[in-house]
């Protein structure tokens, strides 16, 4: 084995797991061209095994452009990208060979196809721990897929945002592909299952399929200074418990940037736990217009049919609930608003998000979210949200058609919430037969903003609550609106001080 220290410029002190600078192994050494044209991840794989073979140590890839399929890590091996070094999915049509294929897990009912493999990625590793990527270079996914079968699951309540029903079979289909021809494709570009002490830092991700990253039953992971331009999901924390996202900008015009789920991919209700999100900013700008810096605003509508998403979100998979999530200092730009739901039976505690400020808004700026479509086993109840702190927020240019809400159902309230020293300024232009509209509750629909249709409140709208708590709200419409400021039904030990426009 010929091992070369190829100077990268990330010294051992800069490395996330320093031991890992004891073995440095270039992957030239073992075959990798870098050129274009040559698979090289056939090189890459036999450099990571050797790392680890060794007990550990550093992958590093010069610069160059790495025609791969799937990459498998392993433990105790950091990835070094040197500046100017890309790792290109390469495309089954076209190249020889095919992804690793997707693992037989049984029949998936309650999530779709690309949350319960992790296989069919450019990057994966299972159970692995004490892995790290590491930039400057760049992924770029462009023989990936964005396309997967959706869920199996018998009941097919709530599958599909409400958005979506004029669409045609042929159009679904489009979207949503048989489950046979996935093999030998593949749809993620990282994927982690069960991961301890992962560490992803520095690179850049553009059109990376159906998720940029996914997470699922990872512990210990901190994700930083990414910046994602891609084609549908960014980064999906899935089931994971003390994980830290930081300084990434994510833009997705075509799904969520930033997502905390908690669905049944491993088999059982898992929660998401002790989760940051902290100097993020996330956008819906045309795909791969925020990483040339153009940030183009043409596309008009994501594949939902509801206007681009981008977005920070819990939900919507969420078996097993949320606790300790704080979101803070985070900017959205173009793009939906945050996202808080629970709809499989989880339940969301301790939730605080302060400090965020959002530009263009393309639907509502606020979404807190109970609904009943119990996507779970027999025994899934309707879940709960409760205590959360929603504070500092800055939100103009919204779209007039959706207010703030916060929609729970009779007999399950949404509980314990307190907006706190927020601004939110509308587009304007109701008319007042949308004051006298009275959206149904939809308890097993997919929940999106949108989905209640023109909402009968300019700023906010609240249904079965309870607790609610409102101080120094300031709300604006930059035209007139004739629809009221406020409409809250249902609602028991409210409270709203400081507030103007508000008649108790």
């Amino acid at each position: 084995m010929t091992r070369r220290d190829v100077g990268l410029g990330l010294g051992a002190a800069l490395l996330p797991f320093p031991a890992h600078a004891a073995s440095m192994i270039d992957v030239r050494d073992y075959g990798a061209r870098g050129d274009g044209r040559t698979i090289d991840s056939t090189a890459i794989n036999a450099a990571i095994a050797a790392a680890a073979k060794a007990g550990g140590g550093t992958v590093t890839i010069p610069a160059g452009r790495y025609l791969c399929f799937s990459i498998r890590l392993r433990s105790h091996v950091t990835i070094q990208l040197a500046k100017r070094t890309v790792i290109e999915a390469a495309d089954p049509v076209r190249h020889a060979g095919r992804y690793d294929l997707p693992e037989d897990n049984g029949e998936q009912l309650y999530q779709d196809f690309g949350h319960s493999h992790w296989r069919n990625s450019l990057f994966w590793g299972e159970d692995v721990e004490n892995v790290a990527i590491v930039g400057p270079g760049l992924i770029h996914g462009l023989g990936l897929i964005r396309d997967g079968p959706g869920a199996r699951w018998k009941a097919q309540t709530g599958e599909r945002p409400l958005s979506m029903r004029q669409m045609s079979a042929a159009e679904i289909a489009r979207l949503e592909s048989d489950a046979a021809r996935m093999n030998g494709l593949g749809n993620k570009a990282i994927a982690f299952r069960n991961g301890r002490n992962i560490r992803l830092s520095g690179f850049s991700m553009l059109k990376c399929g159906h998720f940029a990253i996914l997470a699922t039953g990872t512990r210990d992971l901190h994700i930083h200074d990414l910046t994602i331009d891609t084609d549908r999901d960014g980064i999906d924390l899935d089931c994971v418990q003390r994980t830290i996202v930081e300084r990434c900008r994510v833009n997705t015009p075509n799904d969520d940037a930033i997502v905390i789920k908690s669905s049944f991919a491993l088999g059982r209700a898992v929660a998401s736990e002790d989760v940051t999100v902290r100097h993020c900013a996330v956008s819906g700008y045309d795909l791969g217009t925020m990483l040339d810096g153009t940030r183009r605003t043409t596309q008009l509508l994501a594949p939902d049919r509801d206007r681009v998403t981008g977005r920070i979100k819990l939900g919507t998979e969420s078996n097993g609930g949320y606790q300790r999530i704080l979101i803070e200092d985070c900017s959205f730009t173009h793009c939906r608003g945050l996202a808080l739901e629970t709809v499989d039976g989880g339940v969301m505690e301790d939730v605080v998000v302060r400090r965020i400020t959002m530009r263009d808004v393309t639907t509502a700026p606020l979404f807190l979210r109970i609904g009943d479509r119990r996507r779970g086993p027999a025994g899934t109840q309707v879940g709960a949200i409760r205590r959360v702190m929603l504070s500092d927020i800055d939100a103009t240019g919204i779209d007039h058609r959706f207010a703030a809400a916060i929609a729970g159902l009779p007999g399950h309230p949404v509980e314990d919430v307190l907006l706190s020293r927020i601004h939110l300024s509308y587009c304007g232009g109701g008319t007042p037969e949308d004051a006298s509209r009275r959206p149904e509750d939809l308890a097993g629909a997919y929940p999106e903003p949108s989905m209640f249709g023109v909402l009968p409140a300019w700023g906010l709208w609240v249904r079965h609550a309870k607790g609610l708590v409102i101080d120094r709200l300031d709300l604006a419409a930059a035209r007139p609106d004739a629809r009221p400021p406020f409409v809250i039904e249902n609602t028991t030990g409210l409270s709203v001080t400081r507030t103007q426009l508000w008649r108790g």
